[in-house]
């Protein structure tokens, strides 16, 4: 297995340099191991990659984006998750795909790609064909997504967090979110296209494409305003695009004194109304403050989502 591109870590954009090959962490967090949190069928998502089966996710551990904020801190700060070899993971997603499930989801792939490139060539071995989603920050390289259009991922769930270079600073100690996200976002755009089929009802299964995600955050409606419109300005209408009122303030929100709060119903409706007034054909909206249920813990592996349960009809 290939993975010298750990010896001098560039996967993301941070670029650190560093050799996980013998032990040394960047910004991440994480070595030349393959970390996961949990590996299970996820209704959390937007209806066209969920239906009735649940998205096949794969939760990895560390982050190369890192914002304070996170619900998925456990992830990528607290470090949450088993170490597993690259067959070991293979086998649990062949497991789930048996189960029935829509598609193979790898959340925060961009500093496991060497990993996830052996995974997914053993997951098409096992004559498993059902479409992979490269679900990110939206702060990655284009030469790792090239690399990741190569070797096999359809779906491309990238955020579009920050078009404020100060606000990404203040969240994620980069001033550069903004342009390396729009330059990432038309890179895919223009080799992978909008999300297709757009199902809003789900029954139909997405199995190629993009669709731009964006949570907006208390206090800082102009950011998402300013988003929704680059996007717009760059893609026209019919981009599918996914705004998200699913905010809840974490451990180090209350810390910090920043963000202590849901967004607010007036803050909401000003992002939906330009979303609106701009013309956006294809859109997720999400006028309640999302489902409390879809916080995750991953300490508890294979109940990380009581929501999970819920949408199953189980009892949890």
């Amino acid at each position: 297995m290939e993975l010298s591109e750990y010896n001098h870590c560039e996967l993301c954009p941070r670029k650190c340099g560093v050799d996980r090959l013998h032990g040394q962490h960047g910004f991440c967090g994480e070595g030349a191991e393959l970390h996961i949190a949990a590996i299970e069928a996820h209704f959390g998502e937007e209806p066209p990659l969920v239906g009735k089966d649940g998205s096949g996710t794969v939760f990895l551990t560390g982050c190369s984006c890192g914002c304070f904020f996170c619900q998925n801190y456990q992830l990528s700060t607290e470090h949450v998750g088993d170490f597993l070899n690259v067959q070991e993971a293979t086998e649990r997603i062949l497991a789930l795909a048996g189960k029935g499930i829509r598609n193979i989801n790898f959340v925060t792939p961009d500093h496991y790609w060497p990993h996830l490139r052996e995974v997914l060539k053993l997951v098409r071995k096992a004559d498993c064909w059902l479409p992979v989603v490269w679900n990110s920050s939206g702060y990655s390289n284009v030469e790792t997504l090239q690399d990741a259009l190569d070797n096999g991922v359809e779906i491309f769930l990238p955020d579009f967090k920050y078009a404020d270079a100060a606000l990404a600073k203040t969240c994620m100690a980069r001033e550069d979110y903004p342009q390396i996200a729009m330059e990432s976002l038309k890179f895919l755009v223009d080799r992978a296209g909008f999300l297709r089929p757009f199902d809003e009802t789900g029954e139909m299964a997405a199995n190629r494409g993009v669709l731009v995600r964006h949570l907006v955050l208390p206090g800082e409606v102009e950011n998402s305003l300013a988003i929704l419109r680059a996007l717009y300005e760059e893609f026209g209408p019919r981009l599918p695009i996914s705004v998200m009122r699913q905010f809840r303030p974490m451990p180090e929100c209350h810390r910090r004194g920043k963000f202590t709060r849901i967004v607010t119903d007036e803050e909401y409706n000003r992002v939906m109304d330009c979303v609106e007034e701009l013309g956006f054909r294809r859109v997720f909206l999400q006028p309640q403050c999302g489902d409390a249920n879809f916080i995750p813990d991953f300490r508890h592996p294979g109940e990380a989502f009581k929501g999970n349960a819920l949408a199953q009809g189980k009892e949890f």
